[in-house]
């Protein structure tokens, strides 16, 4: 077992953290990291604000389609 601070730290990640395993080519990994260093973030808070931003740009996407579909009915 571990210690009592990381059993609850695991405890903490566990309610409040969901995992996703993701899998990248070999060498892939080291340039993702590579540039999330440059950009002054962990590979974590990169890849969480890449997805993020791919988000906002298809939700953007979208609604911009959708306000197109609107105005030719009219």
């Amino acid at each position: 077992m571990g210690t009592s601070a990381t059993k609850a730290k695991n405890k903490y990640n566990e309610s409040n953290y969901d995992r996703i395993n993701l899998i990248v080519p070999k060498g892939k990994k080291e340039t993702i990291k590579n540039h999330a260093v440059e950009q002054k973030e962990s590979l974590n808070g990169f890849i969480n604000r890449a997805i993020d931003e791919a988000i906002e740009h298809d939700n953007r996407k979208l609604a911009s389609a959708a306000s197109i579909e609107s105005e030719e009915k009219l």
